[in-house]
């Protein structure tokens, strides 16, 4: 089945404002036209100048050839401003629905889908893909318009005064577009995609770079600390001086051509004069100086807006890219949990494009109420395997159940309202605080909320903010340290009241004081619930009803701290590391 065109498809997000666009493309034909009609009346002026010379004081109509050729100067550019008007609406229109379809899609993706392909470069494909089009609907199909329309009227202008003139000045042109064509084909489409592909991995790297600032400043590392972002500079370096050195001669031979126009007219007249000159040849060569320019900036509108089609075409491919993923499938015959247990049963998972599974074959049942911690190696599946219980991702093998119902054929809303995911790093909107807990329940009132923040133990980050509970965070200088962000958070939590609760190293970025908050917070939050606790302190889960230690995607064992940590295995190893480590202190020299 032949695939819609590009233009077809941003007409369709344009709705009824798609009459708009082809209503700019006109009135900007026309427009085109339409300024074409002064260098007529400037060669009426050009004319009768000449037939009166010397007596310049017989001229009659050069005032009116004055006066007409500024009205429609005029009028071509209202004309003009008419047709940006109507592209401009249209534009708007197609880039809010294209982003609105994108964003409304993104949400029914699974919960892992942000992870996996990086929030700067959705950012980039969201807001920066769509920002492309409207560039190309509200000015460059416009131009395009323009462009197509004035070569007709300069053709016809060109050959009616003086043909000879006419087909000498279009020799240059035919030449310049030659190469213009090969600079703007398929090549250039293969190297807009890697320029755009360079240009989102530079993007992602800086986003993940900016997140772990404060590891580089509190280290002391340098930009170097991060490898990934420093290649995606260099390979765009890279590709920027290959690419540009690559055009460097074709680009110079049309630039040469389109503004050197005038250069062949003149080394015409010169042969074409040596019988000697009339005042019917100096004015039409006087005339073809003057308006010949008009091809070059033509030329050009016509290259800029086929560039601009690669990138659109770039930019549609990409936000098809998202719009192509498929969303985690909604069964026709939902079920309810009848309680908060979770069982896992020979669960296998492998990311997309990895070659190994990050789970292998887990099996496991944790009772209602039941309070169990995952621990182990970093990178050996703790928390994928808590991601899956909320369905970030769906198994590739065995099932997931949470009240005896695989996870699949419960509702998204009813899963969303069942799980609770408390991460190590939380974020808060910029918003109030009010607002980021009421996220939770929107119906909730502001006693429900406040409780919340006090059962959170936040009422000491209330105390100090300017408006309480209605402070905006991140405005006015008001920001949160993660401790205080990651109490918020649990507020959140607390409102939502989720019969199962996932803790994700949800103290890692908290310091002792704001920890021994989190913890008292988490006492109050766990309370009748089931937790699945990830964690690398090994302090914060010997209190847990179970300890289930993984490595490798696979269960190593499980236990409670006191079975495991007498016990010769990995658990037991890594108890006394911990120990190891916190007994460690700086040694003072004598010397």
């Amino acid at each position: 089945m032949k695939k819609e065109s590009n233009l077809k498809r941003l007409l369709e997000y344009a709705g009824g404002y798609k009459y708009l666009t082809i209503a700019s493309w006109i009135l900007s034909a026309l427009s085109a036209l339409v300024a074409l009609l002064p260098f007529v009346y400037i060669w009426k002026v050009i004319k009768e100048v000449l037939d009166v010379a010397p007596n310049y004081g017989d001229v009659q109509d050069l005032s009116h050839n004055g006066w007409m050729a500024v009205v429609f100067a005029v009028a071509a550019i209202l004309i003009y401003i008419a047709a940006l008007i109507c592209s401009h609406l249209a534009a708007f229109r197609v880039q809010a629905n294209m982003r609105t379809k994108a964003m409304r899609h993104i949400v029914t993706l699974p919960m892992g889908f942000m992870d996996g392909i990086g929030s700067g470069k959705v950012r980039k494909i969201v807001y920066e893909s769509s920002a492309a089009t409207e560039t190309y609907l509200a000015h460059q199909l416009p131009d395009k318009a323009n462009a197509l329309a004035t070569p007709v009227g300069l053709i016809v202008l060109l050959l009616i005064f003086d043909w000879r003139l006419g087909l000498l000045s279009l020799l240059p042109v035919a030449a310049a577009f030659v190469i213009m064509s090969v600079m703007t084909g398929k090549r250039m489409a293969k190297k807009m995609e890697e320029y755009n592909n360079a240009l989102g991995q530079m993007s992602n790297e800086a986003v993940e770079y900016v997140r772990g600032i404060s590891v580089v400043k509190t280290f002391g590392q340098s930009v170097f600390s991060f490898r990934r972002f420093k290649e995606s500079i260099d390979n765009y370096e890279k590709w920027v001086i290959a690419y540009t050195k690559d055009l460097r001669f074709p680009m110079m031979c049309y630039t040469t051509l389109v503004n050197g126009i005038f250069a062949v007219l003149v080394a015409a007249a010169l042969v074409m004069t040596s019988g000697g000159v009339t005042n019917g040849f100096l004015l039409n060569l006087m005339y073809y100086i003057i308006i010949t320019p008009i091809i070059t900036l033509t030329l050009t509108k016509i290259m800029y807006a086929s560039e601009n089609k690669l990138i659109v075409a770039d930019a549609m491919s990409r936000i098809d890219s998202i719009l192509e993923m498929e969303p985690l499938p909604e069964t026709d015959h939902p079920k309810h949990p009848k309680d908060n247990s979770v069982e896992l049963s020979g669960v296998s998972f492998r990311y997309k494009d990895d070659e190994r599974n990050a789970l292998e074959n887990i099996s496991l049942t944790i009772r209602p109420g039941e309070h169990v911690a995952f621990v182990g190696p970093s990178g050996g599946g703790k928390t994928t395997l808590a991601s899956i219980v909320a369905r970030f991702w769906d198994v590739r093998e065995g099932s997931v159940k949470i009240g005896g119902v695989n996870v699949k054929d419960i509702p998204k809303e009813e899963l969303m309202d069942t799980v609770s995911f408390v991460f190590q790093d939380s974020k808060l909107l910029k918003t109030s605080i009010l607002e980021n807990v009421r996220m939770a329940k929107p119906d909730a009132s502001r006693g429900e909320i406040l409780k919340a923040l006090h059962d959170a133990q936040c009422d000491d980050i209330l105390e100090k903010l300017p408006q309480g509970v209605d402070t905006v965070v991140g405005a006015k200088g008001v920001y949160l340290s993660g401790g205080e962000q990651q109490r918020i958070s649990i507020a959140r939590v607390m409102l939502k009241n989720a019969p199962v609760l996932i803790l994700d190293e949800a103290t890692a970025f908290a310091d002792p004081d704001n920890e021994a908050k989190v913890q008292a917070a988490f006492s109050v939050l766990a309370k009748g619930k089931t937790v699945l606790m990830i964690a690398h302190r090994l302090s914060t889960v010997t209190g847990a009803d179970r300890i289930v230690v993984i490595k490798d995607g696979k269960i190593e064992d499980t236990g409670t701290h006191g079975q495991l940590k007498d016990k010769d295995g990995l658990y037991a190893e890594m108890w006394r590391q911990y120990n190891k480590a916190a007994k460690w202190k700086v040694g003072v020299s004598n010397a």
